[in-house]
């Protein structure tokens, strides 16, 4: 695991705000980078307090909608519309504010099920062999996506692009989650980590603990960007 520990790029900011201020700049700048170089931009988002700071300021922002095209990291298997799916808060605070085309943003059916949904959403990413730029956060017990410490599932080289998660430990227990594989065919990723409850689970990803985002490796690394409240005081 220490091989990834060169191209984990730690920055610590005053507050939260500081935070998503810094995060919506780099979201921006990966969105005209791609969409210079290839005349799109792949987008992965994730759920929770934190990225919906960042979601908030995106729709305030101007850019070329039409060439972002949205993905999710995970989805918790609930009727589509339900305030505790990822895509649903992603939409309130974000999309549903700017015009872009809805072919472009891609949900994961969830609500088909477990087993049903990462089949479905498996066939959509196969039209994306890379993505641009991955978001994810950072759970108190250390899970990202709907990885969870103490479940291998999804963290093996070899797994599916997307799992079915059976046995969550946090409800609900059934979720869609992309692997840690398929999560790491990315040009980078950004971790956003917010709050004091998070701080023993930043102290275990830096003492190098077999959490999953030890077994997300992206092409040009991973920036990790952490309030002070989340910052462990040992460092």
């Amino acid at each position: 695991m220490s091989a990834q520990a060169p191209t984990t790029r730690w920055q610590v900011f005053l507050n939260g705000a500081a935070l998503a201020d810094q995060a919506t700049a780099l979201i921006l700048e990966a969105a005209r980078a791609a969409i210079t170089t290839r005349g799109v931009f792949h987008l992965v988002l994730a759920g929770g307090n934190t990225p919906k700071d960042v979601y908030e300021r995106l729709r305030e922002v101007g850019a070329n909608w039409a060439k972002w095209q949205i993905y999710f990291g995970d989805e918790r298997c609930l009727p589509r519309g339900d305030p505790e799916r990822n895509d649903t808060m992603a939409r309130r605070a974000w999309l549903d504010h700017i015009r872009i085309p809805p072919v472009n943003i891609h949900p994961i059916p969830a609500e088909q099920g477990a087993e049903k949904g990462a089949q479905r959403y498996a066939e959509i990413l196969r039209r994306v062999p890379e993505f641009d730029l991955v978001l994810l956060g950072l759970g108190e017990d250390g899970h990202t996506a709907s990885l969870f410490p103490g479940h291998p599932e999804g963290l093996a080289k070899s797994d599916s692009d997307v799992i079915a998660v059976r046995a969550a430990p946090k409800p609900p227990p059934e979720r869609v989650s992309l692997s840690a594989a398929r999560l790491s065919r990315a040009q980078r990723v950004l971790y956003m980590v917010g709050g004091e409850s998070k701080r023993d689970a930043v102290k275990a990803w830096r003492a190098q603990a077999d959490i999953p985002p030890w077994h997300i490796m992206p092409t040009l690394g991973i920036d990790v960007y952490v309030d002070r409240a989340a910052w462990p005081e040992a460092y």
